[in-house]
Order: C-alpha cells, then structure tokens, then sequence
C-alpha cells in the first residue's frame, strides 16, 4: 500500500501566520502532465466555497529538479510531464474557525482534509498516506485526534494515518493541539471526545449522556454500527454554533458555557442543544453519510450536485436528533414537546413556506439557503425546519395507517437496508416510495403538497391521534420563541403592537430583516435602516419593544430613521402581534388509547409496550 499510494505531510508550519505547509507526493505521475486540484466545497455543507482561495504559493519538483506548474482554473493546476515520483508542495492559509474549513494559531491547529489536500486527478482510488508533523519548535505537549487509521503513529500521536482513497482522506477531520480527552464504548464500538478551548466541562457526565445517544442511534438501525471508532471533536468558544458530520466522527462547534458543568443535574436548554447537535450529526453517520441521494454518487466536489431530497436527509435527521433524547430518557417528553413547538414557530414565523417548497428549498440549497440575505424569511424555507415537521406528520400518518405496527422508523430501516448498507445511491422518489412501501398506503398527495408543494404539513390533525393539541398564539416578546404556554391568568391578553421585523446584533435599532405585509414594509422601512427616534423619543435596540407596547395596535406613530447617511421619516401603523408561535399542549381528555399511541411514539416501542409504560401527561 505504502509504495502505491497517494503521500502527504502536512505540518503546522507558521501557527502565527496561520500557514500550514503541505506536500504531496505522486509516485507514477501521468506522463501527459499531472493534474490536480482542491475541492470547492464539503460534503454535508452545500455551499461553494472554493477552498482553493487559500492556497498562498503552489510549486513542484521531480528527483530535486523543479517541474513547471500552470493554473488552469480556479482550483486546478497541471505539472509539467516527468519521469520520477512528483511533488507538489504548498502553503494553505487557514484562519476559519468553523467546522467546514481550516484553522491554525499558536493554541492548536484544525482541519478539513478539502482544505489542504489536493485531489490527484485519475488517481482519486489510490491509497493515501498521510504525515502528521508537529509545529517546528513549539507545541510542546500537543497530541492528534482523528478517526484516520494509524499506519505508524501512537495513539493520538504524530506520524502516519491511512485511507483507503482520497474520499475516505477528506472525510476525517483532524484537530492538533492540546485538548481534553475522554472515551466510552457504544455497542461495542470505541467512541473519543475531544475537546479544544478553555471549558470547565464534566467529561464523564458528558460520555455518559454521548453514549446514551449513541447507541440508540445505533439499535435504531441496528447492530452492528457502521463505524469501528467514532469520534466527536468538539470546539469549545465564546460564540459560535455548528456541526458537520463524517463517515467516523463529527467536528461539533459550541460555546463553551452549553456543555455540562460539574454538579449539573438537569439538562439545561443550552445544554439540551448542544446534545440535539451531537445526535443530529451522529445520526447523519447513517441518513447522509451512508443512506445517500444518487444524485451525490461520484462526488463530484468541484461543482454543484444538486438534488431535491435534502428535506428528507436534513429534515427527517432534524426530526430525529431531539426524539433521540427523550426515547434515550435524557430529556421529558414535555420538553420535547417544547422543542417542537420551537420548531413550528420557525417555520410558521416565515412567509417563505408559502413561495417555495421544500423539494425546490432542497434543489436551491446551493444559491439560497446557504447564501441567506435580508428578505430569507420572506422568500425561502428552511429544509431543517419545516423538512423535521414534515417528518413529524409522516411518521404519525404511517403510525395511523398502520395502527402503530409500523412508522417513520420502519422507513429508515428499510432504506437503510435498501441503500445505506449496500453503498446504493437513493433515487430521487426512493424515500416516497419506501415510505409508501411501509405505510400499505398511497401517500401521494401528501407528498405533493407538503414536498413538492407549499401546503403547511397537517400536525393538528396527526398530533390530536396522540393526545397532544397544536395551538398558535401571538409572541409575547420579540424574544419569545415558542413551545411554552403563554402565561397565566384572567384569560384576557391586550394584543401586542408589532412593526414586524428583527433587530440585528448591537445597540442600535438597525432592521435586519423586515418581513411580509407587516406595517414596517407597508410604510417603507427596509433593512438595514436603523431607527433612531419614534414620536420624536430617543430609541435603541433595547428599548425599541418598550416603546412600542405603550401604544395599541392601530396606532400611528412617527418614525424617524437613517438609511445609509440620510435621515428619513416614514407614518407606521402598528399592527396587532400574528398567531404564529406554536405551542403543543398534551390533551387533558385524551383516552388510554390516545395516550398509548403517544407513549409508543415518543419512546420508540409498539403501543402495547406503550400501554404498560408510563403514561406523559394525563390520560
């Protein structure tokens, strides 16, 4: 393998100047002039990001004598022909502390194989071989994590890591540096964390929730685990949130105040999310890395590869990753229901859902959704969002069809084994069908206006078969994000005076987005404006709100407001706060069949076992 393969050393060269050195080796180049080149964007993120950017010099040599380069495109090169082994040495520019890029400084260094290793063209199923050095003259103390698998290197050691192809070589993240260090068994398989940044995280708390996580997922497909090691390399920062999932681990970005504290006992909301995004990329590790559209096969990583099914493999995992934790006894099934309600207020909070369906948000992913701008909300629907919603009705529908013999569940198995173990790419209409296939029925229409169409899925309809009500109320605040009660009282509420936008991040009333038919857009404001007076009154971002609630829908208040350096002053109309904040409430007359339908739903067990278990809520 060693003599065949593909070989690269990278070293963390200059931590200070942000500049890793890479080589990489071709042992028979193509005698017509090799060709090579860096991916413009990361499977799970679809975006182009043409990482190629960063390269700051590229050169190359032959047996000590230096081979001509030409650029040929924006991430491509070509050397010269040459008769002996070929390298290829550059220096990457990394400084993106994310979880889809490269970053290094004199704390540690991290990267996404996509940023630095180039793609031998014609050579992309040879073996790789890779060389991990250690920064020249510092990091003193610092260890490698990674899911690569050791050709001659010590545990968490610098030295060599293999992979069977360039494929595999980019689908394993590695982090450099100090970090903290823990491990738990799932099912059998190895499983590490480690965690970069200063935190004062309980790691054995943390391994004993991760587990519980992971082997649900795992006997939820079904033993054994797709993986021989898994790891989750976390970041812990000041600000920041995301993930990205691979074939053997996860790079997880969180602030570092949302993982669990020693003497922790609850799980915490910012705790709870931190969990949800470990189980959503985890669950990945089967429903994208494994179970995967056919319109991905071949990984073509140099141009966009659209499909309209990402709905199903983003929003049926965003369905999952939150049941995962109250069917693995983390959280109560109320504060499930909490975050679902959190869920519904996303989507329904945005007049987008109405102009574009999920099957086209999926196709678009690549110009729309990642490439978000100030009228999102008002033309755009979030994949994730409505696409776990959609999950939600489908798995309750299949449940009714089937009189909970079967459900959503039953589907992911089966494309699990239709697919995902055999490496079979997912036809465009394979979900639909496979979950047509497990429902006995003819979901059609359902799919047409919920998929293809712009119809918002029916959950009064499916949740009131568990017990459960969907109620929409109006936002008690501009902060107010859904799944709870309003609160208690005379049953009376003043309705709210709303302009109808969201404020951006600072101490200014700058107008970050301005939605559909609400009174700021009615009377010309627009985003980015930043409003400096009403009714001749000092106001910022934190006491626009106030403001506004001395008056009552109807009222017309006088706006005053800069866009760009110009003063200008707009007459608004206030209108009354919509009911689009979603709560769902369990049914205080629901019967013991209702009651166990929902049990066998939110445990994940037949309604006979749901029966017998106990009860949520009333019933």
């Amino acid at each position: 393998m060693t003599e065949a393969a593909i070989r690269y050393r990278i070293c963390p060269r200059n931590p200070g100047a942000h500049l890793f050195e890479v080589h990489c080796t071709v042992p028979v180049p193509d005698p017509a002039g090799q060709r090579v080149g860096l991916p413009a964007w990361i499977p799970g993120s679809y975006m182009i990001r043409d990482f190629a950017r960063n390269v700051v010099r590229l050169w190359a040599q032959s047996q000590g004598e230096p081979v001509a380069v030409r650029k040929t495109g924006k991430d491509s090169w070509v050397c010269a022909s040459c008769s002996g082994p070929l390298t290829l040495s550059y220096e990457v520019y990394a400084w993106d502390l994310s979880v889809r890029g490269a970053h290094l400084d004199t704390t540690h260094a991290y990267f996404n194989g996509t940023s630095v290793f180039l793609q031998v063209y014609g050579r992309e199923h040879d073996p790789c071989i890779v060389d991990i050095d250690p920064p020249p003259g510092t990091g003193e103390g610092w260890r490698v994590a990674t899911a690569l698998n050791r050709v001659q290197a010590e545990p968490h050691g610098f030295g060599s890591y293999g992979a069977r192809d360039y494929d595999e070589l980019i689908d394993h993240p590695v982090e450099i540096g100090h970090f903290s260090l823990a491990a738990f068994d799932a099912c059998g398989v190895s499983h590490e964390i480690a965690v970069s940044g200063r935190h004062r995280a309980d790691l054995g708390r943390l391994c004993r929730d991760l587990k519980r996580v992971c082997e649900h997922h795992i006997r939820f497909f079904g033993e054994p685990a797709p993986m021989d090691r898994y790891v989750f390399l976390i970041a812990a920062v000041g600000e920041g949130y995301g993930g990205l999932e691979h074939r053997a681990s996860a790079s997880l970005l969180c602030q570092r105040d949302t993982l669990p504290q020693a003497g922790d006992v609850e799980v915490g909301s910012d705790y709870r999310s931190f969990l949800g995004l470990a189980s959503h990329e985890y669950f990945h590790a089967w429903n994208v890395k494994r179970i995967k559209p056919q319109a991905f096969s071949g990984g073509d990583l140099g141009r966009e590869m659209h499909t309209r099914m990402l709905w199903a493999f983003e929003g049926i995992t965003s369905y999952y990753d939150d049941l995962a934790l109250v069917r693995s006894g983390l959280i109560t099934p109320l504060a499930y229901l909490e975050l679902l309600g959190q869920t519904a207020t996303r989507v329904w909070r945005g007049s987008g859902r109405f102009k574009q369906s999920l099957a086209d948000s999926s196709f678009d992913a690549w110009t729309k959704f990642y490439r978000q701008d100030e009228n999102a909300p008002n033309s755009i629907v979030s994949y994730y969002t409505k696409g776990a919603l959609v999950a939600l009705a489908l798995d309750l529908i299949i449940r009714r069809a089937t009189a909970d013999v079967r459900s959503l569940d039953d589907v992911m198995r089966l494309l699990w084994q239709r697919y995902g173990r055999p490496g079979i790419g997912v036809p465009e209409d394979g979900v639909e069908r496979a979950a047509g296939e497990i429902a006995g029925v003819d979901l059609g229409d359902f799919f047409r206006r919920t998929v293809h169409g712009t119809d918002d899925p029916p959950l009064a309809d499916v949740l009131a078969d568990v017990g459960v009500d969907f109620v929409l109320r109006p936002a008690q605040s501009d902060g107010d994000s859904g799944g709870k009660p309003a609160p208690s009282g005379d049953g009376r509420q003043e309705p709210r005076p709303v302009l109808g936008v969201r404020l951006g991040s600072g101490a200014e009333a700058r107008l970050a987005q301005v939605f559909d038919g609400g009174a700021a857009q009615e009377a010309g404001l627009a985003a980015g404006d930043v409003i400096v007076a009403v009714d001749g009154l000092r106001v910022t971002a934190a006491n626009l709100e106030k403001s506004l609630n001395s008056r009552t829908p109807g009222n017309r208040v006088h706006v005053h407001a800069f866009r760009r350096d110009e003063l200008m002053e707009f007459d608004v109309t206030l209108k009354e706060a919509p009911a689009d904040t979603c709560v769902l409430v369990l049914r205080a007359d629901a019967d013991a069949a209702a009651c166990a339908r929902r049990n066998a739903w939110l445990q994940g067990v037949p309604p006979q076992a749901g029966q017998a278990a106990h009860a949520v809520g009333g019933g």
